[in-house]
């Protein structure tokens, strides 16, 4: 029983930043990963961005390797995503998501059982 809201989307342009955050609430004790994904229109949801709660291991695609930040806020139930050098391609609806058990594969889908409802990110060239 947790939830998860997004917020901190907007219009950018190519080049500029933006800050995700993801609130949760419920039953958020037993987290063990938090995630990333965003989901263009007419292309599949893809890895964004992860990071396990314990120990802050994070892992990131490969196209946003160097210019996105995955971190835990101050709260324990806060994860932002700082976005930096944004490019058009990176346009789509960014989504949050948490895992309550180890067997999740953190760079894919499979795992998380909590997903919040998304929040539009825009860069125009």
């Amino acid at each position: 029983q947790v939830q998860l809201v997004e917020s901190g989307g907007g219009l950018v342009q190519a080049g500029g930043s933006l800050r995700l955050s993801c609130a949760a609430s419920g039953r958020t004790s037993s987290t063990y990963a938090m995630g990333w994904f965003r989901q263009a229109p007419g292309k599949e949801r893809e890895f964004v961005a992860a990071i396990i709660w314990s120990n802050s291991y994070t892992r990131y695609a490969d196209s946003v390797k160097g210019r996105f930040t995955i971190s835990r806020g101050n709260a324990k139930n806060t994860v932002y995503l700082q976005m930096n050098s944004l490019k058009p391609e990176d346009t789509a609806v960014y989504y949050c998501a948490a895992a309550d058990r180890s067997l999740v594969v953190i760079t894919t889908r499979y795992g998380y059982n909590y997903w919040g409802q998304g929040t539009q990110v825009t860069v125009s060239s």
